[in-house]
């Protein structure tokens, strides 16, 4: 079975495929999705300065990851980025992040799950349903039959995405990354 805290030896790094690069300057729509914590979240309704996380697909204790998982460049390592979220919180909002959010298109149970055994202090969003996916046109990829996410985070100002993080890797960095960037002002 996966430990899904530690990222395995020889990953390799996924590459830019240009997939998200027409996100940066969009206005986040219109799309409500449902957060772990029970509540709902709309996007357009986001004030001040907002991270969002996006990710394929957490790993859970007890159930395999999908074949070929590991061998898939950018696929693995949403335990580890979101436990890096967790763990600079405090550092984010610091710097004036108001919220963070973690999103993929898994079900909410499982969203709550994670959010729950990881001990985040911040909601996981679902975007089952691809609602977000469609209106923002998010870069996914297909691995047995399952739609995925693509991973990546934004930096939303006012409900405007300022900047995008794409591709992410290593996973277990981008909270770090996105911390470095918003203490040098930018």
């Amino acid at each position: 079975m996966a430990d899904y805290l530690r990222l395995p030896d020889g990953l390799a790094p996924p590459a830019d495929d240009g997939a998200a690069g027409h996100l940066t300057g969009m206005i986040l729509p219109s799309v409500v999705l449902p957060a772990s914590d029970g509540g709902t979240v709309d996007l357009s309704d986001l004030d001040g300065r907002v991270v969002l996380y996006i990710y394929p697909a957490t790993g859970r204790p007890g159930v395999k990851l999908p074949e070929g998982w590991d061998a898939l460049p950018g696929a693995r390592g949403c335990t580890p980025q979101s436990c890096s979220f967790r763990d600079h919180h405090a550092e984010l909002q610091a710097l004036g992040v108001s919220s963070v959010y973690g999103i993929s298109a898994q079900p909410l149970a499982d969203q709550a799950e994670a959010a729950d055994r990881l001990h985040l202090p911040f909601p996981l969003l679902s975007d089952e349903a691809g609602d977000l996916r469609r209106a923002l046109d998010l870069p996914w990829f297909n691995l047995g039959g399952m739609l995925y996410l693509k991973r990546m985070a934004l930096i939303v100002e006012d409900g405007r995405i300022a900047k995008v993080f794409y591709p992410v890797f290593p996973p277990d960095r981008n909270a770090a990354d996105v911390v470095a960037y918003l203490a040098a002002g930018r």
